[in-house]
C-alpha cells in the first residue's frame, strides 16, 4: 500500500501527457501555427528537459527533498498552464511552453528516482508501478479524443488544467524516502561522465528520442493528413500504450530470460522498422494495417528501451546519485534529443512531406543502435578488465 501513491502520481502525470502530446500540435495548428512553428514550440517543450531535470535533480539530491520539489513544481506548472487561456500568437505560446515545461520537467525523473529509492534498488516492481502511467495515458488520450470531437479543440487547455490539478493532488500523497547514509560517499558524478560507455549510452538515448520526436510532434498531424478523425487518432495512440502496458507487466521475467543487452539493442532495431513502416503507410487498408503494427511496436521502442535504460543507469548512478543520474538521462534524451528532433524534423516535413519525417527518424534510430552496441561493448571490456585486476 505504501507504493500505491507512486502509481497514482504516474497515472495523473502521464494522464496529462496523454492529452498534451497527441493533441498539443493540433491545438497549435488550430491557433494558426505552421508546421515549422509547431516544431519549434514542441522542441521548446523538450528543450526545457536539457537543463531543468539536472537543476531539479541536483537540488533534490543535495537536500534529500525529491517529493517536496515534485509538489512545488506541480503547483507552479498548473498556475502557468492556466495562462494558456489568454495566450495568443507564436511568441506567447513559445514563452508559456518554456515556463510550463520547466516545472513539469521535474515530474518524470524525480518521481522515478523517488520510486527507485523506495524500492531500495530492487527494481522487480518498477514496471508494474510505472505501467500506471501508461494506464493514465490511455484513459486520457481516449477520453480526450472523444471530448475534443464534441467540445472542439479549444477545450484542450481546460482538459490539460484538469489533469494538472490531479497531478498536484497526487504529489501530496507521496512520502519522502531518506537516502541511506552509505550512499552519500560513492564515485563522483563527473568521473562517471568521463567514461566512454556512459557517453555513448547518452548519445544513443538522445538519438532514440530525436527519432521519436516524429511521433510526439508530427504523428497526430500525419494521421489527420491521412484522413483520420481525432477519435481514431486518440485510439491509435492508445493502442501503442496498451502494448507498452503489456510489456511493463511482464518486464521482470523478460529481463531475467533475455537480458538487458539483447532487449536494449532489439528495441533500437525495432525502432528502425517501426518508423519505416509509418513512413511508407498510405490511406487504405494496407496503410492502416502497417500503422497498427507500428503502434504495437511501441512496446519495444518505448517500453523496452526506457526500462533497459533505467536499469543501465542504476549500474552507474546509484544511491545519492540516483536523481542526478535519472535527470541526466532525461535531459540528454527527452531534453536534447527531443529539442533537436523537433527543430530538425519540422523542415523535413516542409521540404519532403510528412513521410520524409519518419524516414529520417528511422535513420536516427539506426545511429542510436550503433552507439548502444558500442556502449555495451565498452562496458563489457571494462568489466573484464576489473575482474582481471581483482584476480591479480
Amino acid at each position: 500500500m505504501k507504493l500505491f501513491p507512486y502509481a497514482f502520481f504516474f497515472f495523473a502525470y502521464y494522464g496529462y501527457v496523454g492529452i498534451f502530446s497527441p493533441f498539443g500540435s493540433l491545438y497549435f495548428a488550430a491557433q494558426g501555427m505552421s508546421p515549422a512553428q509547431i516544431g519549434i514550440i514542441m522542441a521548446v517543450v523538450q528543450g526545457t528537459r536539457i537543463i531543468g531535470p539536472n537543476v531539479w535533480g541536483a537540488l533534490a539530491d543535495a537536500r534529500g527533498a525529491r517529493v517536496r520539489i515534485l509538489r512545488y513544481t506541480a503547483v507552479l506548472a498548473l498556475a502557468a498552464f492556466a495562462c494558456m487561456f489568454w495566450a495568443q500568437g507564436f511568441l506567447a505560446f513559445l514563452l508559456l511552453m518554456l515556463l510550463i515545461n520547466t516545472f513539469t520537467s521535474a515530474s518524470g525523473p524525480l518521481s522515478e528516482a523517488a520510486l527507485v529509492g523506495a524500492l531500495k534498488e530492487n527494481l522487480n516492481q518498477f514496471g508494474r508501478l510505472r505501467l500506471w502511467g501508461s494506464v493514465g495515458f490511455i484513459v486520457t488520450v481516449t477520453a480526450a479524443g472523444k471530448l475534443l470531437e464534441v467540445w472542439g479543440i479549444q477545450s484542450f487547455v481546460a482538459l490539460c488544467c484538469a489533469m494538472l490539478l490531479l497531478v498536484v493532488a497526487s504529489a501530496w500523497t507521496l512520502r519522502e524516502t531518506p537516502l541511506p547514509p552509505v550512499a552519500r560517499n560513492k564515485t563522483s558524478f563527473t568521473s562517471l561522465l568521463r567514461l566512454r560507455e556512459v557517453q555513448a549510452f547518452l548519445a544513443s538515448a538522445c538519438l532514440m528520442v530525436m527519432a521519436h520526436s516524429a511521433l510526439y510532434v508530427f504523428y497526430s498531424l500525419f494521421l489527420e493528413q491521412l484522413g483520420f478523425s481525432k477519435l481514431v487518432i486518440g485510439l491509435m495512440w492508445s493502442l501503442g500504450v496498451v502494448a507498452e502496458i503489456v510489456f511493463f507487466f511482464f518486464q521482470a521475467p523478460l529481463f531475467a530470460r533475455l537480458g538487458l543487452r539483447l532487449l536494449m539493442l532489439g528495441s533500437l532495431a525495432l525502432a528502425v522498422l517501426r518508423f519505416l513502416m509509418i513512413g511508407v503507410a498510405q490511406p487504405g487498408i494496407v496503410g492502416l494495417v502497417l500503422l497498427i503494427i507500428a503502434q504495437i511496436l511501441h512496446a519495444a521502442t518505448f517500453g523496452v528501451h526506457h526500462s533497459s535504460c533505467v536499469q543501465q543507469l542504476q549500474r552507474w548512478f546509484g544511491g545519492a546519485l540516483q536523481a542526478r543520474g535519472q535527470a541526466l538521462y532525461v535531459s540528454m534524451s527527452y531534453g536534447l534529443g527531443g529539442t533537436l528532433g523537433g527543430i530538425l524534423l519540422g523542415p523535413c516535413w516542409e521540404a519532403g512531406g510528412a513521410h520524409m519525417v519518419f524516414f529520417v527518424a528511422a535513420g536516427m534510430s539506426g545511429a542510436g543502435l550503433a552507439l548502444a552496441w558500442l556502449s555495451l561493448r565498452w562496458q563489457a571490456q571494462r568489466d573484464r578488465a576489473l575482474r582481471l585486476q581483482k584476480r591479480a
